[in-house]
């Protein structure tokens, strides 16, 4: 029987639109300037992408360059906390009046009271611990970090991402690339977001992000997801493994070891679990997340 207290997150009736929500020009410390990532990226079929660089709160709207994509408003705070433990967040929104000086605790509370999106960024990386996610009541975690992969493989964010979703069930994940482009830091393409519009704009990707509209992937798409109240009916690119993932070990999956693939299916989905999201994965061990597939009502 279906949980009246729970309604399904996502709809998927409009078209999917590629994104990447961390990224670093030559405004901070990375190696393109705008124009160049937008030409890179629109190579590779994005469409939209944040400028997050480091204490710089972007202006995109008086901008008046021409881009192949749209550009969305962000920054990145680094810095100790009030306690010296260090940290990277990730703010997606309009801001203005952020500095160094405001220090990092105090950054983040101008950016909330302005109504930005917080993410804790690859803190595997960084060795945040998995209380740090309910710390400043952050929106959400990077689950995979591509310039962390490059550097040292601590790329992986999904156990801050189920202790979040474990004490808030609308704590979001975030697939990303932490673009730099410098020599040391190539890496590019590696983790985005998918969200789900019938138009594209900037108000409808924050709204859209914000209420968990979307999907993180390293590869593998989700074309259509629907609950029909029982079974949850999705059709995705070629996956060889689909996974159910809810609190601790619960957990349901299908899928075969002898390379066989599947495009479209069905798995009934647990409406009293704590949590639930989905993990598909390609044969080549790609994987993509959706948040939790539900919200309270």
């Amino acid at each position: 029987m279906a949980d009246l207290s729970k309604q399904f997150r996502y709809d998927t009736s409009g078209e999917w639109f590629k994104g990447n929500t961390h990224s670093h020009s030559t405004a901070s410390d990375g190696g393109k300037t705008f124009l160049e990532l937008a030409d890179l990226y629109h190579s590779a079929q994005y469409d939209f992408m944040f400028r997050t660089d480091h204490w710089v709160c972007s202006d995109v709207e008086n901008d008046d360059e021409e881009y192949p994509i749209l550009w969305l408003d962000g920054i990145e705070l680094d810095g100790h906390a009030e306690d010296g433990e260090y940290f990277h967040v990730v703010c997606l929104g309009k801001l203005k009046s952020i500095v160094r000086e405001d220090g990092l605790d105090g950054a983040i509370a101008k950016a909330q009271e302005q109504g930005a999106l917080t993410i804790l960024a690859h803190p595997v990386w960084l060795g945040n611990s998995l209380d740090d996610c309910s710390r400043w009541n952050l929106d959400g975690v990077e689950i995979y970090n591509h310039v962390c992969h490059w550097m040292n493989g601590k790329s992986n964010g999904l156990a801050h991402f189920n202790a979040g979703l474990s004490e808030k069930s609308g704590f979001l994940g975030f697939a990303s690339d932490d673009t730099h482009l410098q020599p040391g830091f190539p890496g590019w393409n590696g983790g985005w977001i998918w969200v789900n519009l019938k138009e594209i704009n900037r108000k409808a990707i924050y709204k859209a992000i914000r209420s968990g509209n979307y999907y993180s992937s390293c590869g593998p798409e989700i074309h259509s997801m629907e609950f029909d109240g029982k079974f949850l009916n999705l059709k995705t690119s070629p996956i060889q493994f689909a996974r159910l993932s809810g609190f601790r070990s619960e957990g349901q999956r299908i899928g075969a070891w002898d390379g066989s693939l599947i495009e479209e299916f069905s798995m009934e989905l647990p409406v009293d679990w704590k949590y639930v999201y989905l993990e598909i994965e390609d044969e080549c061990g790609r994987r993509a997340w959706t948040n939790h597939l539900f919200t309270e009502k």
